[in-house]
């Protein structure tokens, strides 16, 4: 057995150790250490509880939160009446978080709509008992929520200027982070990677590649790959167009730059732009699609 297989299966088992976690009142609470999703897709994640006296009381109130401590942030609330076998939650409710459980039924379990690579983080989930001092309990481990997606290219630029030459930049986004390679007429250039400018968490799933010494006249390809997918652009630098000079000096030359975007759909999409530039004044570019 290889170790790329070794490394799937223990992953699969992490994925599917509950955790189950007790107080000296009587409440326990059972979770999943590790829920796994795919950006744009539904998830669930699981929680359920059990206490001897809960179905007596008149309400119960489910709390969501992500993170822990007072940095965390409630995604979800709802009220649960023991007259009904709905759980109530406000009307400035986010309407992609959803209770699946029925707490009635000792099930807690949250649903998320159409997840974003933002959402990945630690959530815990609680119960309380309104009105009833110290009734109340939430889960100590949580469930990290892993969300992945395939690599997308978000951009392909070429900067610097004729007297200090041109570089390509490729910003790719992708969970697991996508590797970059840059792909050359007849071989595989070197790029490196340097940090990408956007901050906060969709910034941990990003990555710029710099690719050195461009040249106009020919023609580069981004490669991004990740286990879920890969997607290449390519990009064509037209060499300088010259013109009759007009007043006895040489007109700007022109840098055309197309980028053609492969993704797993198969979609073609063409951007095309024009800078002109004069003396030593930098030349900048930047082609960006959806």
């Amino acid at each position: 057995m290889d170790v790329q297989l070794i490394c799937c299966v223990l992953s699969l088992l992490l994925s599917s150790i509950e955790g189950q976690s007790y107080n000296d009142d009587g409440w326990s609470m059972k979770v999943q250490a590790e829920v796994r999703a795919i950006e744009g897709y539904p998830v669930v994640l699981p929680c359920s509880f059990s206490h001897p006296q809960h179905t007596h009381h008149s309400s119960l109130q489910v709390v969501w939160r992500l993170g822990h401590g007072q940095g965390s942030t409630i995604l979800f609330r709802c009220t649960s009446h023991i007259v009904s076998q709905t759980c109530e939650s406000g009307p400035q409710q986010d309407q992609r978080y959803r209770l699946e459980g029925n707490p009635r039924q000792h099930d807690l379990s949250m649903r998320i709509n159409s997840v974003a690579l933002q959402d990945s983080g630690r959530y815990y989930c609680r119960v309380e008992v309104p009105g009833h001092d110290h009734a109340s309990y939430e889960d100590k481990m949580g469930t990290r929520l892993r969300v992945e997606a395939p690599p997308t290219i978000l951009g392909l630029s070429v900067e610097g200027s004729e007297e200090s030459g041109y570089r390509a930049l490729c910003l790719v986004q992708g969970s697991p982070l996508p590797d970059v390679q840059w792909l050359g007429p007849e071989e595989l250039l070197e790029g490196l990677a340097i940090s990408p400018l956007a901050q906060g968490s969709v910034a941990q799933h990003r990555t710029v590649s710099q690719l050195q010494d461009v040249l106009p006249g020919q023609q580069y390809t981004c490669s991004a790959s990740n286990p879920l997918g890969k997607e290449q652009s390519t990009l064509y630098v037209l060499p300088p167009k010259l013109e009759e000079p007009t007043s006895g000096e040489t007109s700007p030359p022109l840098l055309f730059l197309i980028s053609v975007s492969l993704g797993a759909k198969l979609l073609l999409l063409l951007g095309v732009g024009v800078w002109m530039v004069k003396g030593r004044a930098q030349l900048g570019f930047t082609c960006r699609w959806k």
